[in-house]
């Protein structure tokens, strides 16, 4: 049986995400022989005329597709198509227009690859269209419910350890307690792993309330035991110390996370008398070569998703769960978020470790 299935990236970019489109064409060619079409820029490729798409073919991806960061069909962040931002500043619903697109492309089915908000846009937008949907989940920041993991996580980690291992040294050269924001918007998953794999001495989560005494007395405590330098990481979704979100708005008057690190850092000098340094990661942990662990998730989710469609199990969401892939309803999965459980494992080691959370002192 033949069928025109459509693929597309929503939302932020993260590594693994051409590990996922070259899994999907393969599996739907060799394995079924359907048709494949990546639409461009996320659901802004339906809403343009003529629509912007590119068919998806084995000669699409060759050995060096798989390896590159980012992903080669363009993604997109903002534009919501059921309230769309006109140039006049109202909104408008252009949901119609996104399943007209559809229509015009002759799609069977979607498979769509995005974080929770996306992915809820995503549902909402195939449910008008008629367009069976299945979704797999990315992000870096690893919260999305059900899924243990998310594609691009790993490699961030890995990004955010490699700066722990860069600026261990330099701190030690110059006698410093060097700071390192990281990524999570609303979940503290990069920080807390990073942190336990690049040998930090304080890691603070959104999830774990801290006190800027018991980070000053940490660091104390080191330097009394003779060490000259201290690590620190801060996911970027910490509060102050008072609750205040830190945050900066861009041109366009929307507000981005930005500021803890250096908050951190200055209250460190403040308290101890230690020089400090801080380092605002950003951007650098979504772009590059995913790891071998993205690459593998994505090609069996990949694999996996084309098999749904084929079984017709629609409005599902592929998972990770037990070392298997499985599939959860996507409202479920959208609507728990995934943050640090303070009992969680890994919490424990980190403990275990040595290391300060900020919740008590060390």
């Amino acid at each position: 049986m033949s069928k025109c299935v459509g693929i597309l990236t929503s939302g932020g970019d993260c590594a693994g995400l051409n590990a996922v489109l070259r899994a999907v064409t393969i599996r739907a060619i060799q394995g079924y022989g359907w048709e494949v079409y990546g639409i461009r820029h996320g659901t802004h490729g339906l809403l343009c005329r003529p629509l912007e798409y590119r068919k998806l073919d084995l000669n699409s991806f060759d050995g060096s597709v798989l390896r590159l960061g980012g992903t080669i069909l363009g993604t997109i962040n903002k534009g919501d198509p059921t309230a769309y931002p006109m140039e006049d500043n109202t909104f408008k619903d252009r949901s119609d227009e996104f399943a007209e697109g559809c229509q015009m492309l002759g799609l069977e089915a979607m498979i769509g690859i995005g974080g929770d908000g996306s992915l809820a846009i995503l549902h909402r937008l195939m449910e008008k269209a008629r367009i069976p949907f299945v979704a797999i989940p990315k992000t870096i920041d690893n919260d999305i419910g059900v899924t243990e993991r998310s594609i691009g996580f790993t490699t961030a980690v890995d990004i955010a350890t490699e700066a722990l291992d860069r600026l261990q040294p330099t701190a030690a050269s110059h006698d410093r307690v060097m700071v390192l924001e990281v990524m999570g918007r609303d979940a503290g998953h990069i920080a807390l792993a990073a942190g336990i794999a690049g040998g930090a001495d304080i890691i603070i989560i959104p999830e774990i309330p801290y006190k800027l005494q018991n980070i000053a007395h940490k660091i104390e405590t080191i330097l009394k035991k003779g060490r000259n330098s201290a690590l620190v990481v801060v996911s970027e979704a910490v509060k102050t110390e008072t609750g205040d979100v830190l945050q900066i708005l861009d041109l366009n008057g929307r507000p981005r996370y930005g500021g803890i690190g250096h908050y951190i850092s200055d209250e460190i000098m403040r308290l101890t008398g230690a020089e400090t340094r801080f380092t605002v990661l950003g951007h650098v942990q979504r772009g590059g070569q995913p790891d071998a662990s993205d690459r593998i998730l994505a090609s069996a989710f990949g694999v996996r998703a084309v098999d749904l469609i084929a079984e017709g199990k629609f409005d599902r969401m592929v998972a990770w769960h037990n070392r298997t892939v499985i599939d959860v309803p996507i409202l479920e999965a959208i609507h728990l978020n995934s943050t640090v459980d303070p009992n969680d494992a890994l919490v424990q080691t980190a403990r275990g470790l040595g290391i300060c959370l900020g919740d008590a002192p060390y």
